[in-house]
């Protein structure tokens, strides 16, 4: 039986134009979630791959520093222009910026042993799907999250630098909580935002703002994943 909009409105039921919208968020978010899997599962390839030659990581080992600044200029410029280019070269610096991260993050696999990373990955992937999903589906708006994460996110990042020249474990252990708790948090927040504003202009195509959506939650994974780890891993 149909209802017109009328009777849509009267009997709570979801009209016509708020499906559509919907089916169009849920593919979108689909291509997203391609994306960011297509990102992890490269870096997570590169890093074992690294991991297990001893020649591949030496080279790695040199060029540490450049490795990181690297990564950190590719994310940056792909933020920036992310709008204005197509969705064949986001593609490519999304991709590009995953392998860079397997080689630096290859690391991990000389510092824990591979039982606490596996651990701590299926903690991260169970993590991060709750949160996903609770932004999906909540009705409340968390935009209002926004300055909190944001506050959050400086502070891990200063006490990560104070850190680096004060080797305190019990520093280090507030920054890895506090790091969880804002990860947790910015993947629930960056999930709504990016159902809320899948449609918005100003990209140059969807494509793009799927795979700009794609690292941000792909950024959000692996920095949950290192937070844990941390805190729960066994060393070497």
């Amino acid at each position: 039986m149909a209802f017109d909009p009328q009777q849509q409105q009267q009997f709570g039921l979801p009209s016509a134009a708020a499906l559509l919208s919907e089916e169009s968020a849920a593919a979108f978010m689909a291509k997203v979630y391609r994306w960011m899997v297509a990102g992890l599962v490269l870096t997570a390839g590169t890093a074992w791959f690294v991991a297990s030659s001893q020649e591949a990581f030496s080279i790695v080992r040199g060029l540490y520093l450049p490795l990181i600044i690297a990564e950190l200029v590719v994310v940056f410029a792909f933020s920036a222009i992310a709008h204005r280019i197509s969705a064949t070269v986001a593609g490519a610096l999304f991709l590009g910026y995953s392998f860079l991260s397997g080689l630096t993050l290859s690391a991990i696999f000389f510092v824990y042993n591979l039982g606490s990373i596996s651990t701590a990955f299926f903690i991260t992937a169970a993590m991060f799907g709750a949160m996903s999903v609770y932004g999906t589906v909540t009705k409340k708006d968390l935009s209002a999250w926004g300055t909190f994460l944001f506050m959050g996110l400086v502070g891990v990042l200063i006490a990560g630098v104070v850190n680096i020249f004060l080797q305190s474990d019990l520093l280090g252990f507030v920054k890895s909580c506090a790091a969880v708790v804002v990860f947790a948090g910015l993947t629930a927040y960056d999930t709504q935002k990016l159902r809320q504003f899948h449609a918005s202009s100003g990209y140059a195509s969807v494509g793009s703002l799927a795979i700009n959506g794609a690292l941000m939650l792909y950024l959000d994974f692996i920095n949950l994943f290192l937070s844990i780890l941390r805190l729960f891993g066994s060393r070497r």
